[in-house]
């Protein structure tokens, strides 16, 4: 009789997209939330650009299958399904960082009763970094400007009481947020939120670098006003690849914070008029070049995501964290372990969280046996089953190490750096 985790690999209809990917052998990959790994598909556009430079010089920029004149809307059109929104409403060229920074700058505009930023205390780190120094140059005073909406549990975010703030709070211009929490994996109710927000006039800016690839979006339906997201976890762009932004159609004629030679109307772009003139679309929103080698392995990884559909990945997404989910609290409760990410579908993104005193030691002895999972300081281990390219007798094998690891105590012979002695 096959097992659980054979029978659901038997029903899969996911499965074959594993091969498109570049597994290494006898490895169990679950940091697809930090980087995505390569598939063929993104390697062969990467090395169809490298040929158009080999062969085409300058001329690339104009001439080939791919013009890099036009790749960044190229990929653009590609993403925008994902996230469900228009095309002309995402942009693709900068980091996440400098997108946070440029919708800032844009639409950031603090008054004497707006003049506060909303932001979590249990944002990324650079979604921190960027409000205090928006703040800064403005000028205003970062103890009075900042409304840091805290956790009740260091892990999640209580959706009620962050509605009720919204509602609230008058000093509120502007709201930072994530869509997944990348520590715990919570899923917030995008479309709720927003909502609320949008009845006091107040714009939220999504960072949805944990969602975009793993959870479906509907952008333009839900209301959504900002976004920002990056492209190597879930869209499988590549170390570095460009982060995208998204602009909602009533915010679209708004001037860009910051101006860029990319940003103007690409019709005007080479006149080179030390007038900026801004594209129409969300393109006016960027700044220098895009990195065209970090767009290319987009045109491949976006065609096959499109290929698959986010629904059918959402649905395999949540049956590997729950399957995963099933096998810790079986079989690693008695050693201490415990999983913070919430346990209903609808609050939960693409990765699971254990917590655990020796979180640190057990990621790395779980390297040196093959499994590759993500540590978040100071007690987390988590595990992002991939979709396309991970199955569950993968993940069965995968808590088999951990359990063995728990039950034999041998992580606590692995030192700081992964080394055993």
């Amino acid at each position: 009789m096959p097992t659980p985790a054979q029978h659901f690999d038997a029903l899969d209809p996911l499965a074959s997209w594993a091969s498109c990917f570049y597994k290494q052998p006898g490895e169990i990959y679950l940091d697809g939330n930090s980087l995505g790994l390569l598939s063929r598909q993104a390697e062969q556009a990467l090395l169809s650009t490298l040929n158009d430079w080999k062969v085409r010089g300058i001329q690339g920029w104009t001439e080939g299958p791919q013009p890099w004149f036009t790749l960044s809307r190229q990929v653009a059109g590609l993403l925008a399904p994902l996230l469900g929104a228009s095309a002309s409403c995402v942009a693709l060229g900068e980091s996440v960082t400098v997108n946070l920074h440029q919708l800032l700058a844009s639409f950031f505009t603090p008054s004497q009763r707006d003049a506060c930023i909303l932001i979590d205390e249990l944002a990324f780190p650079t979604d921190h970094y960027v409000v205090t120094s928006q703040l800064v140059l403005r000028g205003l005073p970062r103890g009075q400007s900042t409304l840091l909406f805290t956790s009740d549990n260091g892990l999640t975010l209580d959706e009620d009481r962050l509605c009720h703030t919204l509602k609230t709070n008058t000093q509120i211009g502007l709201a930072v947020l994530p869509s997944v929490l990348y520590r715990s994996g919570q899923l917030l109710n995008m479309k709720r939120i927003t909502a609320v927000a949008r009845q006091r006039h107040i714009t939220i800016l999504w960072d949805c670098s944990h969602s975009a690839g793993v959870v479906p979006h509907q952008f333009d339906d839900d209301g959504i006003q900002l976004a920002v997201g990056c492209t190597y976890k879930y869209l499988n762009g590549g170390p570095g690849a460009v982060a995208f932004l998204y602009v909602h159609p009533e915010l679209l004629g708004t001037p860009p914070g910051l101006a860029g030679w990319f940003g103007s109307d690409p019709t005007k772009q080479f006149a080179m008029s030390s007038t900026f003139t801004p594209a129409s679309d969300a393109g006016r929103f960027l700044l220098g070049t895009p990195h065209i080698l970090s767009l290319a392995p987009l045109v491949g990884s976006l065609e096959m995501l499109q290929a698959v559909g986010v629904q059918a990945i959402r649905q395999k997404s949540l049956a590997l964290t729950r399957f995963l989910r099933e096998q810790v609290e079986s079989r690693l409760t008695s050693f201490g372990v415990t999983c913070v990410t919430p346990i209903e579908d609808h609050e939960r993104g693409g990765h699971i969280s254990l917590r655990h005193p020796a979180a640190t030691l057990l990621s790395q002895a779980l390297r040196q046996r093959g499994v590759i999972p993500d540590y978040r300081p100071p007690d987390l281990l988590r595990l992002a089953p991939a979709p396309l390219y991970t199955s569950f007798a993968e993940c069965v094998q995968a808590i088999d190490i951990l359990e063995d690891l728990l039950r034999t105590a041998s992580y606590q012979e692995t030192t700081s750096h992964g080394l055993v002695t």
